[in-house]
């Protein structure tokens, strides 16, 4: 019989983390812990990781499901395609934590080259907003670490000063060299948002995330017919649970890539439904983490790995947390490593809060 317990943690940026739909400065995440009675000391864990101000879900749903979820844990399995899909974030916290009592709790959930250190992730360098001197800061840093494809947060402090910031960018790295993504978070307004890509393009930007609101159905669509340059879907596509609804919304839109976060679609089988029907469309797709800590980000890099997508991830945000669960992933040089001997320290979990 399996027995269970949640907890709720905050986790503190180093920094804030500056988006065009506002700043981060703490982030709430639950995790979901797992035990055969008869064996305490092997224990499974997930990681339910709303996004607010992007997720469907709210903190008292995830509450919930989650209290649920320990009262009665002999029907996990068929709750995974019942209820728990309207609710993305403990769905995929709940295939995290079956699977990892599966390999006794040793979070190597996908076994692959990468988990045994020999195969890295290429991931994009992620700049946050800030004031453009900071930007322009935390541009050069992603650079001297030795990435390939940079990725910024535009939308917040004023297109002309992202413009300049990406300008510069591309007057010394030319595209062979270097490829830049935007992400505007929904940030740019409908009868303005032609001209900005018309500006990107011109610049060689690779894709452009979200350019407008979620939920402008036929403004996306019409933006999506031969634009300028790729549009990328990303925030459009939480909410859409169910396959039919994602099949409508693709088919409707038929935009050049998604961005798929596994915490706010609802976890591995959701995200293999993203990629399949992206895939017969001739839709590109990367996969990012949605701001989760070690245990949940762990998850996705694995899954991921299996793969062998050769498309840069956004999986390069380990680091923003000062009180992150130490684990053995590290970043180097434009990937994501796993490195086998490196020591998961799960001592913060031991305290039940619920």
């Amino acid at each position: 019989m399996i027995k269970a317990r949640w907890i709720e943690r905050i986790l503190e940026p180093r920094f804030t983390l500056g988006t065009s739909k506002g700043s981060i400065e703490a982030r709430t995440v639950w995790y979901l812990i797992a035990w055969y009675h008869a064996r305490p000391g092997i224990q499974g864990i997930g990681e339910a990781a709303l996004f607010p101000g992007h997720s469907r879900e709210f903190p008292a749903d995830v509450k919930v499901k989650l209290i649920e979820l320990c009262q009665r844990t002999d029907d996990w399995q068929q709750r995974l395609s019942g209820d728990l899909v309207e609710v993305p974030s403990v769905r995929f916290a709940v295939e995290q934590c079956l699977l990892d009592l599966e390999r006794s709790g040793t979070k190597h959930l996908f076994p692959s080259e990468f988990t045994l250190g020999k195969r890295g992730i290429p991931i994009n360098g992620l700049v946050w907003m800030g004031d453009k001197r900071t930007m322009r800061e935390r541009i050069r840093e992603q650079l001297e670490q030795g990435c390939t494809t940079l990725k910024m947060k535009i939308g917040a402090i004023g297109w002309d000063d992202e413009l300049e910031l990406l300008s510069e960018v591309r007057s010394e790295y030319q595209p062979a060299d270097l490829v830049i993504r935007v992400d505007a978070n929904g940030a740019f307004d409908q009868n303005r948002v032609h001209g900005v890509l018309e500006q990107l393009a011109e610049l060689d930007v690779h894709s452009i995330e979200q350019p407008i609101a979620a939920g402008l159905i036929e403004a996306m669509a019409e933006l999506c017919v031969d634009p300028p340059l790729p549009i990328a879907l990303d925030e459009e596509l939480i909410g859409h649970n169910r396959l039919e609804n994602k099949r409508d919304l693709l088919d409707h839109i038929r935009p050049q890539f998604i961005v798929i976060k596994p915490s706010l679609v609802g976890g591995f089988v959701a995200t293999r439904e993203w990629i399949e029907l992206a895939t017969e469309r001739g839709i590109g797709w990367w996969i990012t983490s949605a701001l989760e800590s070690s245990i949940g980000l762990n998850a996705i890099a694995q899954f991921t790995a299996t793969l062998e997508s050769e498309m840069a991830q956004g999986l390069g945000t380990g680091k923003v947390y000062s009180n992150n669960i130490p684990s053995p992933l590290f970043t180097e040089k434009g990937f994501l490593h796993y490195r086998p001997e490196g020591i998961w320290d799960l001592s913060s979990l031991r305290h039940v809060d619920s």
